[in-house]
């Protein structure tokens, strides 16, 4: 799953969204994410972590500094979809759990002609994605 490095392994170990209260983003994460297949990997207080052991994670986290969160401008993490349906599943549950829409599912040939995608906010401003790279529906 993902990008992989010259040896075949994965190239990322985790992604890091920041929240000051990461529970109440629970039911958002929770939805939003299995609509990818993106499972729980395990919850405490102050930390919500979805993925596997040995696997690509995301992890929902106050900021380590003790300040508070402010969401990037700029930057966002986008996720891979399995086909379109997933994409268009994503971005419905991200509405319907308190995001907001960044950018409808649809077709950015100006990335390449198969690139589907759509944009959201979870409900404390933190911009994701979900991408499907294959033409298939």
């Amino acid at each position: 799953m993902g990008w992989r490095n010259r040896e075949g392994e994965p190239m990322f170990s985790h992604v890091t969204i920041g929240a000051d209260e990461p529970q109440a983003l629970e039911a958002f994460y929770d939805a939003v994410l299995a609509t990818l297949g993106i499972e729980p990997f395990f919850k405490m207080d102050g930390t919500l972590s979805y993925g596997t052991a040995t696997g690509p994670k995301v992890f929902i986290l106050k900021p380590f500094n003790g300040e508070a969160h402010v969401p990037g401008n700029g930057g966002h993490v986008a996720f891979l979809a399995p086909d379109r349906a997933a994409v268009d599943a994503f971005h419905a549950a991200a509405l319907a759990n308190g995001g907001s829409d960044e950018g409808a599912p649809g077709l950015r040939a100006y990335c390449h002609p198969n690139y589907y995608g759509a944009y959201v906010r979870d409900p404390v401003g933190n911009k994701i994605q979900a991408v499907c790279h294959s033409s298939k529906g």
